[in-house]
């Protein structure tokens, strides 16, 4: 009995595999191709700051989110990062209901809107932070990221634009603490699994550290 349940199981699991399969293989062929033809559009501005008065909302008409890290700063983000972040809350690569809902095509109708408001956030100057107080745990954070991250992310933490890494310099040290720990956890699905892997080692106190450092560090 035991054995027949175990080979049910099994059928099951191969007929539900073969009927996500194609669903999921079509989501990411979607996303890649929503997401390349916006970066070959040209922003217009204008257009992208109309559309941006629906993100002032919540991520604040300058750009710099909320304070307690419940909204990022994003403010002066580069275009493909700005992109990629909105094609990813629309395929369910990133997961968040009020972002879901304002990704979507009934609120980004065109790539060409995805490049304008992508546009518009670059445009905005980035969020200035307090310098960081020099401490044991500023320099933990220093050297962490040095070891674990500043090879993606640069030095400065400044990003790569090319490769569609985002600069953390300045980001709310609440949000970047939660974005760690989804990443190490496996609940970043876009950010895959070498990400977790990388993060999984490191403490609450670790990633902490991490997080004020990146916070205290001017934008370039």
């Amino acid at each position: 009995m035991h054995t027949k349940t175990r080979v049910m199981r099994a059928a099951l699991a191969l007929m539900l595999a073969a009927a996500l399969g194609p669903t999921t293989s079509m989501a990411i062929s979607e996303s890649s191709e929503a997401l390349d033809e916006a970066l070959r559009l040209q922003p217009r501005l204008d257009h992208g700051a109309e559309i941006f008065a629906m993100c002032a909302a919540c991520h604040g008409a300058d750009g710099w989110g909320a304070p307690d890290g419940s909204v990022p700063a994003i403010a002066g983000q580069s275009i493909p990062v700005i992109v990629q972040q909105i094609v990813e809350f629309r395929f369910d690569a990133r997961h968040s209901i009020r972002m879901q809902h304002f990704a979507d095509r009934h609120h980004l109708t065109t790539p060409q809107d995805l490049a304008d408001v992508a546009g518009y956030v670059e445009s905005l100057p980035p969020r200035q932070p307090a310098p960081l107080r020099k401490s044991p745990r500023a320099g933990q954070g220093a050297s962490l990221f040095a070891d674990f991250c500043a090879n993606c992310h640069g030095a400065r933490a400044q990003g790569n634009p090319a490769k569609r890494v985002p600069r953390l310099a300045a980001q709310h040290s609440e949000y970047l603490q939660e974005q760690l720990h989804d990443a190490a956890e496996g609940r970043r699905p876009s950010m895959g699994r070498d990400h977790a892997r990388l993060l999984a080692p490191l403490s609450h106190d670790e990633v902490g550290a991490i997080a004020e450092y990146l916070a205290s560090l001017a934008p370039r």
